[in-house]
């Protein structure tokens, strides 16, 4: 307990907690994706539901409230570690430059924080429209194509969803060069290949969500 309690009081540990948190919220990203893109397919709405259904029933319900719990758990750690690092940094210069050039870091590193607070007010949104559907204007239980196309027409809803997945991509393309760091893909033979897989990552899951809602504005889902 006492090496637990050490290696989480340290930055690197704190920084390991992140990292390993975070590659597990991307693949929750990246299976959602995957999961909706199936509106493209010509009975697009039939196929999600069906979708929808084999994850609220496989295992007997038991899949879905694990991997809810597995997400609930990091993202939770994930904000605790980011939090406290920032704390931590703060702490140890309270007195702001004067004159601030940046050289190396890049503007998705810097509005990290911003991001990340705008994307968990987005998440907690987005499961109170296409989860629980009490901000939703038709939600229907277990229809989930009909919700989605249903929820993507309103202009305003479709508006925030793109902003929330432009900072997403801000997000995702310094957290997964980051975490690349912080598990020991550093050597100068796979930074460019590091670099490179975050900003392919981020480019398409941003390209992806974005599309859902360009997709029902524009008629092209129906």
């Amino acid at each position: 307990m006492s090496q637990a309690r050490g290696f989480l009081g340290s930055s690197i540990g704190r920084k390991v907690v992140m990292a390993v948190t975070g590659v597990i919220l991307l693949g929750f990203v990246i299976g959602h994706l995957v999961g909706n893109l199936q509106i493209y397919l010509p009975n697009g709405r039939e196929a999600m539901n069906a979708y929808g259904a084999f994850l609220r029933h496989v295992l007997h319900g038991w899949a879905l409230w694990a991997v809810r719990g597995l997400l609930l758990v990091s993202v939770a750690l994930h904000i605790w570690a980011a939090t406290s690092l920032t704390l931590d940094s703060r702490a140890a210069r309270r007195v702001g430059y004067r004159d601030r050039q940046w050289t190396e870091s890049t503007y998705a590193s810097r509005t990290m924080r911003w991001s990340g607070v705008i994307i968990l007010l987005f998440v907690i949104y987005h499961l109170m429209h296409f989860t629980f559907g009490n901000v939703h204007p038709s939600f229907i239980e277990g229809d989930v194509g009909h919700n989605f196309i249903e929820g993507f027409k309103n202009v305003w809803v479709s508006l925030f969803y793109i902003l929330a997945m432009i900072f997403l991509g801000l997000h995702l393309r310094h957290g997964i060069w980051s975490a690349c760091q912080t598990l020991g893909v550093s050597h100068p033979s796979y930074i460019r290949i590091a670099k490179a897989a975050a900003w392919v990552f981020a480019a398409l899951i941003v390209i992806g969500n974005v599309s859902f809602p360009v997709a029902v504005l524009a008629g092209w889902v129906k």
